[in-house]
């Protein structure tokens, strides 16, 4: 069971109307929008909140052509900006590792909706105590992070004193419930909406707050959401359970496959063959001057293999520039398969069947290769691998250091790729021929464990 898709299906499924079943006697959503238009005026007019700004697409109406998708006709679409008081910016002061109070930064929102309080930096800053202090039921925003990621949103339930960081927009939602906020934007609409809307720049992403304003919601009867939230409240923790009780078994492949290449670099998982042509003359043509140095942690390889660093291996770089020529936009979205292909006529060349890492995300280090030519994602590198080596073999490597490249990125705010911890990973070489048993031998035993996997 994919729990994943699972989760996200009854996402969409809740901001459909169709997770629980309608009630006609709960009071209709547009006399909800109505209650909060009044609510606004009333704070503004005592001066608690200010007057939004009003752009040429704003509406004070529930009413919009080309809605996202059918509602129930007691559901209302709404803009953003018509149902919160606030859309404000965290602080832009640096963090100490000891402070007053804790700071929450874009890395504290997880991927699922909530906040994680592990890995915390603090403030002392009196003025933005004041000023940036959560309080119950205020929702995060997360509007600087990769392609991938921006757009993350959790509910601070005041499990301790906190403050937030500039990379995030605090939403204070009137007279809705901030439960069903989330779930509107932890769906696969909302998903779609950042990647839609998303400025790209060097290394990341952005949504900034006007952009966010605008988002459309679907608005239920107030009654309803309560309905809809008691009913994913029951779905997640069904799911949960199912999760945790794949864990031990995924665990136990996840270990075994971890130990089929650890035996793969030590030269224990396929026998070896006197005949071979030694890795140092397959090295020497890569580097003339090669020369070997000490094994380090593989002082007890077979005869034949060395150990080079990476960078002696392969290459980060990037694509040929172009203008003027439409292709296949080669984001993260796109080679997961998470969305269809979309298209820009400028860009970063890159050949199918090239290698593709991420160097910039929560998921630095992973390598795909891709399917058809098109423009190099803006989180990517090309992995360019020496054609001396077997590249799949090389690949396993890079698989194997992938835990460590993920806990040492480097970067406050966007997270990246330690790329000189890449470069200096030590890489065993065999000869090239065990090298193609080696890959061989891998396959072998990751197709089994795979099937094991995909029947859970």
């Amino acid at each position: 069971m994919d729990t994943k898709k699972l989760r996200q299906k009854i996402l969409d499924l809740a901001i459909r109307g169709k997770l629980v079943p309608q009630d006609p006697n709960d009071e209709p959503a547009s006399v909800l929008l109505e209650r909060i238009k009044a609510e606004k005026g009333r704070l503004i007019k005592e001066g608690k909140i200010k007057k939004s700004k009003k752009s040429v697409k704003t509406s004070d109406t529930p009413h919009y052509e080309n809605l996202p998708f059918e509602v129930p006709e007691s559901w209302v679409w709404c803009r953003l900006e018509n149902i919160v008081c606030e859309l404000k910016y965290g602080t832009s002061e640096k963090s100490s590792s000891v402070g007053k109070i804790a700071v929450l930064r874009m890395g504290n929102i997880t991927n699922v909706g909530t906040i994680d309080y592990s890995n915390l930096v603090y403030s002392s800053n009196d003025e933005d105590i004041e000023q940036y202090s959560l309080e119950k039921n205020d929702l995060l925003f997360n509007r600087t992070n990769s392609s991938e990621w921006v757009g993350k949103t959790a509910i601070y339930k005041e499990e301790q004193p906190a403050i937030y960081a500039g990379y995030l927009i605090r939403i204070k939602p009137l007279l809705i419930s901030p439960d069903y906020l989330n779930t509107v934007m932890n769906s696969g609409y909302y998903r779609d909406w950042c990647y839609d809307v998303k400025t790209d720049a060097v290394n990341q992403s952005n949504i900034n707050a006007q952009k966010l304003s605008q988002l459309m919601i679907p608005i239920p009867p107030l009654k309803e959401q309560g309905r809809i939230v008691a009913e994913m409240d029951k779905w997640i923790s069904l799911i949960d359970i199912v999760k945790n009780g794949k864990g031990n078994l995924l665990t136990v492949i996840k270990q075994a496959k971890s130990k089929i290449l650890d035996l793969a670099i030590h030269g224990k998982l396929v026998p070896q063959d006197l005949n071979d042509e030694p890795a140092i003359e397959l090295l020497k043509r890569i580097n003339p001057n090669f020369t070997p140095r000490d094994n380090g942690h593989y002082t007890q390889l077979p005869e034949g293999w060395t150990v080079v660093p990476m960078q002696m291996l392969c290459s980060l770089i990037d694509g040929d520039k172009q203008n003027g020529i439409e292709r296949i936009n080669l984001d993260v979205k796109y080679l997961r398969g998470k969305r269809n292909a979309k298209t820009l006529t400028s860009g970063k060349y890159i050949v199918a069947n090239s290698l593709l890492i991420l160097v910039d995300g929560e998921n630095s280090g992973e390598v795909f290769r891709t399917p058809i030519d098109g423009y190099q994602g803006s989180t990517f590198k090309q992995l360019s691998i020496n054609e001396n080596m077997n590249t799949e073999y090389v690949l396993q490597i890079i698989n194997l250091h992938r835990e460590i490249l993920r806990e040492n990125k480097v970067g406050s705010a966007i997270p990246h790729l330690n790329k000189k911890l890449f470069k200096a990973i030590d890489v065993p070489i065999p000869p090239y021929k065990e090298q193609q048993r080696i890959v061989e031998a891998i396959n072998k035993f990751f197709i089994s464990l795979d099937l094991i996997m995909k029947s859970l």
